[in-house]
């Protein structure tokens, strides 16, 4: 990272601009694509994001005396292999302000993640990667929402709390959002920390544009259970996730529930290893274009990373999904009705794997 420090001569107040970011690039392996005419086909490509979203960033502070900082944050992601940004956004990530307190904690205003994804990467063996706890949901946990306020505690005796609430701003229509943006959207989390393990629990509600909660995994109430256990160089991680969708049309499936499990063991300072399953499971229901039916599905998962140094590594993972009979899920987080997307026929399997390098600057 980059930093800059200003001192103002007239109040002496000192700011401090700080410039960072990663990049991640390399190659994937997909096989059991379905192709749209009945087939499938397997995919050779070169690919950015893989282990995490390569991403460019300022975040700043200005200290107003009294215990009181202001405090800033602009973050855009990047696909280095073709030198575009974020959704067309100049800031897809976070861009908000607010004032932090040592004592009070921290209140901000602007975009930024949505709460489950600022908070389930920290208790997924695979922290969010392209084949990860996002891979079996479709993506519901790495959202971001805009027009938030937010509020993050300090730690006390190991707890803290962190609130969100995300207002949709249409006239005559409190839960809806602009185009283009969820609807009224919010989130609590509570975490409790230690040097053995660390807990943590969310409780969000997601909603559509049009301010409804009507697909189980694109726009639904949440409940995350998490855990980390961490014993000499393992880190074993555990969480259950509840999906609800009560607004979805009659006949279709409106719950799922998400489990896994995994480990990481840190053979040696530059050298880790992770392995784990993830399974989720869709309550009865039908399906269509965009609503998963009744049905379930595994995936296993295997990676591991070699840090050069603090600032460069190497990773590399392989993944394994088995569908049920009616099950289309992809290792990756693919939305059900993407276009293309990489989804394999009902009931089919799926293998990718993935190579390449990170940097963080």
């Amino acid at each position: 990272m980059v930093g800059f420090t200003f001192v103002a001569s007239g109040a002496m107040a000192q700011s401090s601009v700080t410039m960072y970011g990663r990049l991640d690039g390399g190659i994937e392996y997909l096989n059991h694509i379905a192709n749209g005419t009945g087939g499938t086909s397997a995919r050779w490509s070169a690919e950015g994001g893989d282990w995490g979203t390569s991403m460019w960033g300022l975040k700043g502070n200005e200290d107003l005396g009294g215990g009181l900082t202001s405090v800033f944050n602009l973050e855009t992601a990047i696909q280095i292999m073709n030198g575009t940004t974020g959704g067309g956004r100049l800031w897809s990530r976070r861009a908000y302000v607010g004032l932090s307190s040592k004592t009070y904690g921290q209140l901000q205003a602007g975009r930024n993640l949505f709460i489950d994804s600022d908070g389930v990467w920290e208790f997924d063996p695979f922290v969010q990667q392209a084949v990860s706890s996002a891979s079996l949901v479709r993506g519901r946990n790495w959202q971001q929402t805009s027009n938030n306020v937010e509020y993050h505690s300090p730690v006390f005796h190991g707890f803290d709390v962190q609130g969100q609430y995300s207002l949709g701003g249409q006239a005559g229509a409190f839960n809806s959002g602009a185009a283009g943006e969820f609807g009224r959207s919010d989130g609590i989390m509570l975490t409790y920390h230690s040097p053995l393990f660390d807990v943590r629990g969310i409780y969000d509600e997601l909603r559509s544009q049009n301010g409804q909660m009507n697909n189980v995994f694109q726009a639904s109430r949440e409940l995350f259970v998490g855990a980390n256990l961490k014993v000499d160089r393992w880190k074993v991680q555990a969480a259950y996730t509840h999906y609800s969708a009560p607004d979805t049309p009659a006949g279709l499936s409106s719950t799922a529930d998400h489990y896994w499990l995994g480990a990481t063991y840190q053979a040696t300072p530059a050298w880790a290893v992770t392995a784990a399953g993830f399974y989720v499971h869709v309550g009865e229901g039908g399906g269509d274009a965009s609503h998963d039916p009744a049905s379930h599905a595994m995936l296993y998962v295997l990676g591991t990373t070699y840090n050069f140094t603090k600032r460069t590594f190497l990773y590399s993972t392989v993944a394994y999904v088995r569908n049920s009979a009616n099950g289309t899920f992809s290792v990756f987080a693919t939305p059900r009705d993407a276009d293309p997307g990489t989804s394999p026929l009902a009931g089919q399997s799926q293998t990718g794997a993935y190579i390449g390098m990170m940097h963080i600057f």
